[in-house]
């Protein structure tokens, strides 16, 4: 996050004389790009990662991840472009706050177990996990079918969201 804050600190230091004028400009357009392809990829799994009973264990960007199944918290889908495919992430967050981006096929089947048998003991009284839909109907098919409206507002939501970003960084360094 502190990469995308940084055109606006910039701003201030170029107000009170101390960087050039046209630095939040330049530092605005790195931080987009950098945060667009750094920020989705810090939580990802990468190979080799491990599986036991109850943990799904992964490396990532950021060092070794370990997600307690039995303790699933909140399951969403992010949904990623890049040269023309769509990529989705299932990020994954326990109880003890540890996220994961699971996107292996072997990793999408441990998670759907641990959800089936979330919900069957949610039906019988205990709290279970917070599953978006979008998720959920992921989960269900694994081609990604019917999850178009999902796509297209993920698509409006990250060309909107880069349009203002960008917007305000020119806004603020031509002032």
């Amino acid at each position: 996050m502190a990469v995308l804050l940084l055109p606006f600190g910039s701003y201030g230091l170029a107000r009170a004389g101390a960087l050039p004028e046209g630095s939040p400009i330049v530092l605005g357009l790195m931080a987009v790009i950098a945060g667009s392809l750094l920020l989705p990829a810090l939580c990802e799994e990468r190979a080799p990662f491990r599986h036991s009973s109850s943990r799904l264990i992964a490396r990532t960007l950021t060092g070794e991840r370990s997600v307690d199944l039995n303790e699933i918290a909140t399951v969403w889908l992010l949904t990623t472009f890049s040269y023309g495919s769509t990529y989705r992430t299932l990020v994954v967050r326990d109880s003890h706050g540890v996220r994961l981006g699971i996107t292996t096929e072997r990793s999408r089947k441990k998670l759907r177990r641990a959800i089936e048998k979330a919900d069957a003991g949610t039906a019988r009284g205990a709290p279970g996990p917070r599953v978006s839909s979008a998720a959920r109907d992921y989960l269900a098919s694994a081609s990604g079918r019917g999850l178009v409206g999902h796509t297209i507002l993920a698509f409006l939501l990250l060309v909107v969201s880069v349009s203002l970003y960008v917007a305000v960084v020119l806004r603020l360094g031509g002032q």
